[in-house]
């Protein structure tokens, strides 16, 4: 959430006028606070999927209330929907695939050449998946979202919280599924 300490540490690996691009994968404050500042210093769009638009300047769909603050000033220019592929080089794309259940608008985004799933706050490692009692989730759609994912060829997982794994994971996501089967079932 603190843009200088993001900003400090994309210039260890890029010039910050080089980022094009701010993919949100979710409304929630604690992933969307720093865009703004990020996307002014840097001259980067934003986008998030078309379902957490309106969201990500809402104090109570972006839970930005639970940390005691307003909802963040970014406006994404860009929204994606299902499927949609974004062009990262080399041939290679970055896939959309919508994931509710943590919020309307979650999404995952997919890169197939190297196996990677950034999985926002829907997966986890370890059989762990996002919240589902905030505003705006939809816990009734999230074992459907999980069950997208166990699809894919997935090695390394980028999740909104804790470190990636290089791994298993496909046995990482069916972990989730088991753990978030199990608790629909209680």
């Amino acid at each position: 959430m603190n843009s200088d300490q993001i900003i400090k540490q994309l210039e260890k690996y890029i010039k910050l006028t080089d980022l094009e691009l701010i993919i949100l994968t979710h409304c929630h404050y604690d992933h969307t606070a720093a865009a703004a500042a990020i996307a002014e210093k840097s001259g980067a769009k934003v986008g998030v999927h078309e379902d957490d638009l309106e969201g990500v300047n809402d104090e109570y769909l972006s839970v930005s209330i639970l940390f005691g603050d307003r909802a963040p000033a970014v406006k994404p220019t860009i929204t994606y929907k299902e499927g949609d592929k974004i062009e990262i080089g080399n041939g290679e794309y970055l896939e959309v695939i919508h994931t509710p259940g943590h919020s309307k608008g979650s999404i995952c985004l997919y890169e197939p050449v190297s196996k990677s799933l950034f999985s926002g706050d829907t997966v986890f490692t370890s059989g762990s998946f996002g919240r589902m009692d905030l505003e705006g989730s939809e816990p009734d759609k999230m074992l459907g979202s999980v069950e997208k994912l166990i699809k894919l060829d997935v090695k390394n997982i980028y999740s909104g919280h804790g470190a990636p794994t290089d791994k298993d994971g496909n046995n990482q996501i069916m972990a989730s599924y088991t753990m978030l089967k199990m608790m629909m079932k209680a």
